[in-house]
This record gives C-alpha cells, structure tokens and sequence, in this order.
C-alpha cells in the first residue's frame, strides 16, 4: 500500500514539473544535424526527442544571460514567440507562430537559475497552470523542458548551448522533424546574437 502511494505521489510531481533534462548524461549517444558555426544534435531521452544547438558567441556570460532571463521579453528576441506572460514569478506561458499551414504551439513552464562561478544555467519544465487555458489553434506542448547553459571562455567570449525537447505533437509531420529542429537550433541562436548586438 504504501508504494502504491509513493508511485501515486512521484507521478503527480512528474505531471506537475514536467520532463526533467538533467539526468542527461555526458555519454549520452547524438546524432550530428549540423556541424558548423553552430552544431546541432539529436537523441531519444525517456521516449522524448531531445535537440541541442550550440555555439561560441562574442559577448560576456553576464550580458547573454540578461537577455535569456527576462522572458517577458522574448517576443522581441526570439522572433517565433508571438507571446510571453508572466503567471508567477517564476512561470510564463510562452505562445509560438508556426509556419503555415500548421497550428501554433503554446506551453506553460516554470523555471529557474543556476550560477556556479563561469557557469550559468537556465532551466525550464512544463506545468499546468489555471490562469492560462488552451487557445483555439494552438497545440499545447505538455512535456516542453529546456536548458540554456552559458560557459564563460573569457571576457568577451561565450560558449552557449541550448537544449530542448524536440516533441511538436499535433498535426507536424514525422518526417519534417530533423528539420524543423535543425530550422529552431540556427535560428535561436542567430536571433539571440542579432538581440546582443542590438
């Protein structure tokens, strides 16, 4: 009885907080997408597809970090964010436009910050959340989990890398999903770049 209630209780906080991304392993397999100026990788955790991009940018840890933090923001950094609304203090419900003919996607997620001396984290999981119902023509991206970690290399320079659960679910195609992620990695990064230079 009582480990039929310990399942019952770390089902719940699975369903609250959502896919955790930490228990990726540095000997994790990848398969390569792209290998430039920006690398991007995929591989199957817990039944999910994960992504990564990553990339050295020319600026300082603390001036990437301040763009990446402020959420509220993000439609004018990240140009698919057509929305992003505070709920808590720590939760935003982020709405995307996706390119036609496929419905938009939307998630709730609550994150949070790490710093560990030329290291900097930024971590986020999908939630359910009252104050921010489905709306019609979007798909809700229930299992949405992601991390920015930012490597200081020196002063000016940053190694930044971007994981994310590839899931789109809905009506998104099977087949277009290399590309799609491939699409997302170079443009995060290049519309993260653009915003430092601004």
């Amino acid at each position: 009885m009582k480990l039929i209630k310990i399942f019952s209780i770390i089902s719940s906080i699975s369903l609250i907080f959502g896919l955790d991304l930490s228990g990726l392993k540095s000997t994790q397999e990848w398969t390569s997408l792209q290998n430039n100026d920006v690398i991007i990788k995929t591989t199957n955790y817990l039944g999910f597809p994960i992504c990564n991009a990553e990339t050295i940018l020319p600026f300082p840890m603390k001036t990437i970090s301040s763009i990446v933090e402020n959420v509220e923001e993000y439609p004018n950094v990240f140009i698919r964010v057509s929305k992003a609304t505070s709920l808590e203090n720590d939760i935003v419900h982020i709405m995307l436009d996706m390119p036609f003919p496929f419905s938009g996607r939307d998630y709730i997620v609550k994150y949070s910050k790490y710093k560990f001396g030329s290291k900097w984290t930024f971590k986020y999981s999908a939630i359910e959340h009252q104050d921010a119902p489905l709306q019609k023509n979007h798909v809700r991206l229930v299992h949405a989990a992601g991390e920015w970690k930012l490597t200081k290399i020196n002063d000016h320079e940053t190694n930044v890398s971007y994981t994310w659960n590839g899931e789109l679910l809905g009506d998104f195609p099977n087949w277009a999903l290399d590309r799609a992620w491939k699409t997302q990695g170079n443009e995060m990064m290049e519309w993260l770049n653009d915003a430092l230079q601004d």
